[in-house]
């Protein structure tokens, strides 16, 4: 695997309040190299677009990256603001949101925010930028590209949207794209192409991808890795494949057992009994250990270790074993 583009140590992200301080992400370490998609998954309230907006610096006052380090392409961007960020978004790293209508400026042609993003970011011309517009429409599957750079959003349907969100995220030529959820207000064929183009587009360009999602089917058919998140920590991390067919984690294994796609033949889907705890409410020791099948007075007490286990690892005193699925 070539060297991580994205690198996460230790994130934590904090937001205070008068009941006390929340920790939506919690001691979250991974990697993410060039022309990987790393799937991150889990319940909503788990950290999943916390962390990717920490990443790219949108998190919303008074939210702040309180530990940990952040680095980009052998840049640390946790430290940086204002307009040392701005430079870095959109040049270093693209953004797919998941409602593309508004991800668009209602008011300018799509041709117009593809040609001021390049313009902004890399060293050519207006007449290079028009170009090189029309061709990331082109490659993107948006039919009569050369006509459609004159239409506004909302002349295109929700799937050609979202295809031009994606040309609009690549088209500074990032080393690094976060999709948070970005199929979810698709129809089932759309999301399959959208998944698709983003998977192949990346790959051709050696893009690393933090693909944020709670559909396991989505992270079955494009991620390469899977980081599997609860209440703001880290409960997964390995090979897609792996984690999957063969989960350590009670929680993966309980989110693998609620899915057709891998409730393995059985004639119920598996339910996790309870809800996800709030933030300011978290139990002692595991987070998980009130809905764990699995939970002992060890779990009880204090939190899972960070079991390291071939090509991935898995925070949990009890993991379990199971051979993986041919």
């Amino acid at each position: 695997m070539s060297a991580a583009v994205l690198s996460i140590r230790d994130l934590t992200v904090e937001i205070p309040t008068r009941h006390g301080i929340l920790r939506p992400v919690n001691g979250v370490s991974y990697d993410i190299a060039a022309g990987e998609v790393l799937g991150v998954v889990g319940e909503s309230g788990a950290g999943k677009s916390m962390a990717g907006n920490a990443v790219i610096g949108l998190l919303s006052p008074p939210a702040h990256i309180a530990k940990g380090e952040i680095w980009v392409g052998g840049t640390r961007v946790d430290q940086l603001v204002g307009e040392d960020m701005r430079r870095l978004r959109g040049k270093e790293i693209g953004m797919v949101f998941q409602d593309p209508l508004t991800s668009l400026n209602p008011l300018l042609r799509i041709g117009d925010q593809l040609t001021e993003t390049m313009l902004a970011h890399l060293d050519i011309s207006r007449a290079e930028a028009e170009k090189r517009a029309v061709a990331a429409l082109e490659e993107v599957g948006i039919p009569g590209a050369a006509e459609r750079v004159g239409s506004f959003p909302h002349e295109f349907s929700g799937g050609m949207r979202q295809r031009v969100v994606i040309a609009l995220a690549l088209c500074a030529e990032p080393s690094l794209i976060i999709a948070d959820e970005p199929t979810t207000a698709l129809d089932v064929s759309v999301q399959a192409q959208i998944i698709a183009l983003l998977k192949k587009l990346c790959r051709e360009r050696g893009t690393a991808v933090m693909l944020i999602t709670h559909d396991m089917g989505v992270i079955a058919e494009a991620a390469d890795r899977v980081a599997v998140m609860y209440a703001g920590q880290l409960a997964e991390l390995g090979p897609v494949r792996d984690v999957l067919t063969a989960p350590h984690h009670p929680y993966t294994d309980g989110l693998m057992g609620s899915t057709p796609l891998a409730s393995r033949g059985k004639d119920r889907l598996h339910q996790i009994p309870g809800a996800m705890p709030r933030l300011d409410a978290l139990p002692e020791g595991c987070a998980f250990h009130p809905r764990c099948p699995c939970a002992q007075d060890r779990c009880r007490a204090s939190p899972g270790p960070r079991i390291e286990d071939g090509a991935g690892r898995v925070a949990c005193w009890f993991p379990m074993v199971r051979e993986a699925v041919a």
